[in-house]
């Protein structure tokens, strides 16, 4: 905060808006922001690792791993995100508790499930009790970021299998009929081919999970939405030095303009991967780009 601001009674406006907007809960807004990136930037790649694990296992030839990769598809995606945010978090959580409650614990005899409640000695707790305050934010991080991986990791299986399905099986063929093995097929021919025809797909994954990270609030991360709310509300002159009346839609209104940057942003970078990705290829966009270098 700046000097001015010891005695806020006396400012004015302008002068009023700059303390305001540098307390300490709103430092936190603002870092808040990076919260929401680097969730972006950590679940994108271990989502984009799921879906291919998950890829790989739906059109395996041994089956009961297709099972698990098509079955892994079809229950992640048929179940509500909200839902599957709420109770899987909770399952999680517990049942990591449990594990360490069993482990550390041996000597406890009283049941862990009692009636709503779920008990576990101080030792399994996680985190522990006394851990810092960054640790319980690690930690409930983490968990977020797991859950959004698995979730979208199940439409980013969905996407990357139809992309590998959609390489032309005669370059599969030509591959084999050289003698590669189906390994190499794969790894040389399928793979490199396939992110043509998976980037669209994987393109509006991104756009959905830019608009999902407000989900960070349900999980009990403080995002820019627990802050947005936090500082909209309501505040009377006895419990803040900077009292004002609800400005929900103008904390709001910053998150809209927030993320309508970000998505063009994101638009304007994924068509310019497009474009080098089409670059050469057998497809409609790499037959546009030759028609118009003709």
């Amino acid at each position: 905060m700046f000097a001015f601001c010891a005695d806020p009674d006396t400012l004015d406006p302008v002068r009023w808006f700059a303390c305001y907007l540098t307390t300490g809960k709103h430092q936190n807004f603002y870092w808040a922001f990076g919260t929401v990136f680097l969730l972006l930037a950590v679940t994108a790649p271990t989502a984009l690792l799921f879906g291919f694990g998950g890829a790989i296992a739906a059109r395996s030839r041994i089956a009961p791993l297709s099972w698990l990769g098509k079955g892994y598809i079809a229950v992640v995606r048929g179940v509500p995100d909200i839902a599957f945010f709420l109770f899987f978090v909770i399952a999680l959580d517990q049942g990591i508790e449990y594990l360490r409650h069993v482990v550390l614990c041996p000597e406890w005899t009283e049941p862990v499930r009692q009636g709503s409640d779920f008990l576990v000695c101080n030792e399994a707790k996680m985190p522990l009790g006394d851990s810092p305050q960054w640790v319980h934010e690690a930690y409930g991080f983490a968990l977020a970021v797991l859950t959004f991986a698995i979730v979208f990791g199940a439409f980013a299986a969905n996407v990357l299998y139809g992309a590998m399905r959609a390489v032309p099986k005669a370059q599969v063929e030509t591959a084999a009929a050289y003698g590669m093995s189906p390994g190499q097929t794969f790894r040389r021919v399928i793979v490199p081919q396939m992110w043509t025809f998976a980037l669209p797909g994987l393109a509006n994954l991104w756009m959905i999970l830019i608009k999902a990270t407000p989900l960070l609030f349900l999980l009990g991360v403080e995002d820019i939405v627990y802050w947005a709310r936090e500082l909209g509300g309501a505040v009377t002159p006895r419990f803040s030095s900077y009292p004002h009346g609800d400005w929900t839609f103008w904390y709001f209104a910053v998150l809209l303009v927030f993320y309508l940057c970000f998505t063009k942003l994101s638009e304007v970078v994924i068509d310019r991967l497009t474009a080098n990705l089409a670059r050469g290829q057998a497809t409609a966009g790499g037959e546009a780009l030759r028609k118009g270098m003709a």
